[in-house]
């Protein structure tokens, strides 16, 4: 039976720069949509999956992320003087357990590949879900849910795909595909954004993994790759020739928070799910829409 999936690392040490100059001292993934950060909802994603133990790859902003996870007692004793309990509840829903929560430096940005390595030493001999915040996948069940139930069953590593434009290969990681069973597949291999007249397939890597600790020997021993990185994506492709790796079609909703656009479209989307704040921005956004 395979090891369980306890373990997940999160890798939030980018610089952000597209999001200057709001990046410049709060991180990126400490951005609200609506009123919870981005790196809130994949917590929430993990723990809906099982996650027991949450390993933040850093690179600067480590205290906001540790402050928000952690316990605010001034903040609870002042909502409970208040009488406030609804705020105290939402509040505590951030709060992570004693211990469940560590943090690791990336000293170097040197890629994906390299911030999931910085974690290997804290991750250790088991399988081990990587989360990357700023893709921003609302379904039920939780796309990491279906990850782990994948990998389950079948012992294998599982990554999440979902169908981009031929045009826009050249941004992912794409999927070579072995063979299909529903929303199951099978790979073969994958590439790093290729370019769309070379893209095996128009299936990409949307940021959510679960992989087994053999990844890292790869990647202690892996050159670096496209844009002078250490690319997660060679070294699992290089895995998928050797043991079995399988992906999960995506059919949730799925926002790019890492553009301005895509946050933009997440803080629109989430909000109209939201009963007390729908009409009113219905009716703001029909005010400003332009006539036919």
């Amino acid at each position: 039976m395979p090891q369980p999936v306890r373990k997940a690392v999160l890798p939030v040490a980018g610089m952000a720069t597209r999001f200057l100059p709001a990046s410049k001292a709060v991180p990126k993934v400490m951005l609200p949509v609506v009123d919870k950060p981005l790196i809130q909802y994949a917590v929430e994603e993990a723990r809906a999956a099982g996650i027991e133990e949450f390993i933040f790859v850093t690179g600067r902003g480590e205290a906001a992320i540790a402050d928000h996870f952690g316990p605010d007692e001034a903040l609870d004793a002042f909502l409970a003087a208040r009488g406030d309990d609804t705020a105290r509840a939402l509040a505590a829903r951030a709060v992570l357990a004693p211990g469940a929560a560590a943090f690791t430096r990336q000293e170097e940005p040197l890629g994906l590949g390299h911030a999931v390595l910085c974690a290997r030493h804290l991750v250790g001999d088991e399988p081990f879900a990587v989360l990357l915040a700023d893709e921003l996948l609302l379904g039920e069940p939780p796309c990491l849910a279906e990850l782990v139930e994948v990998h389950g069953r079948t012992g294998g590593s599982v990554v999440a795909l979902a169908e981009v434009p031929q045009a826009e290969t050249n941004r992912y990681g794409i999927a070579e595909i072995a063979a299909e069973e529903g929303r199951t597949v099978t790979l073969s291999g994958m590439v790093e954004k290729p370019e769309p007249g070379r893209a095996p397939s128009r299936l990409a890597l949307i940021g959510r993994y679960v992989l087994q600790p053999a990844v890292f020997a790869r990647l202690a021993a892996q050159p670096a790759g496209a844009g002078g990185e250490i690319q997660l994506t060679d070294a699992m492709a290089a895995m998928a020739s050797e043991a079995p790796f399988y992906g999960v079609r995506f059919t949730g909703r799925r926002f790019d928070c890492g553009s301005p656009a895509g946050y933009l479209q997440a803080t629109v989307a989430c909000a109209l799910e939201r009963a007390e704040l729908r009409q009113d921005l219905l009716a703001f956004l029909r005010g400003i829409a332009p006539s036919p």
